[in-house]
C-alpha cells in the first residue's frame, strides 16, 4: 500500500552556513564598521547581538537573505523580542522543527475534510498518510502545498 510521511525539518548544515555567511557580511559592511555585532548558532537558537536594536533589525534582514539564499524556509523562524541591557542589544531567533501534536491533528483533520480515499495518522513528530493509489497521495500533497500553513512541510519516505 503506498504511503508517505509529512515532516517539518530543517537542514541544520545549511542554517549553519547561512549564519557563517551573515557573520562574514557583517565584517564587510560599512554600516557595521567598528561595531561589535555577531550572530551565534547554538542548537536550535540563533542569537543576534549588537550595540542598538536598530542594528538588530538590519542583522535580521541579513539573516533572512542568507537563509533564503540557502533555501531554508523563513516560516520556520520564531523571532523573539529584542532585549537591551548594558549598552548591548540581543535578540533570539528560534528555529521551529518537527510537528507538534495540535498541528499534526490539524493536518489530519484537513486531509479528512477533503474526503480523499486515504488514511492519515499521527506518529510522533510526523504524519503518515496511506492510500490505495499513488494519485490519491499526490492529491494530498498538492492540497497541503496549496494551503497557507505556519510551518514548512516536507514529504519523505514515499513508498509504493
Amino acid at each position: 500500500m503506498p504511503s508517505f510521511d509529512i515532516v517539518s525539518e530543517l537542514d541544520m548544515h545549511e542554517v549553519s552556513n547561512a549564519v557563517d555567511q551573515a557573520n562574514r557580511e557583517l565584517g564587510t559592511r560599512y554600516d557595521f564598521n567598528k561595531v561589535d555585532a555577531k550572530f551565534e548558532l547554538a542548537g536550535d537558537v540563533i542569537t543576534l547581538q549588537a550595540e542598538v536594536d536598530f542594528q538588530l533589525q538590519q542583522m535580521m534582514d541579513i539573516l533572512r537573505t542568507k537563509l533564503v539564499g540557502r533555501k531554508v524556509d523563513i516560516k520556520s523562524l520564531d523571532v523573539g523580542e529584542p532585549h537591551t541591557a548594558n549598552m548591548r542589544a540581543r535578540q533570539l531567533v528560534t528555529l521551529k522543527q518537527g510537528l507538534d501534536q495540535p498541528f499534526s491533528k490539524k493536518i489530519v483533520k484537513m486531509i479528512k475534510d477533503k474526503k480523499l480515499k486515504v488514511q492519515a495518522q499521527v506518529q510522533g513528530d510526523q504524519v503518515r498518510v496511506t492510500g490505495k493509489k499513488r494519485d490519491d497521495l499526490q492529491e494530498v500533497m498538492a492540497m497541503l502545498r496549496s494551503e497557507d500553513l505556519e510551518l514548512p512541510l516536507q514529504y519523505t519516505n514515499f513508498r509504493d
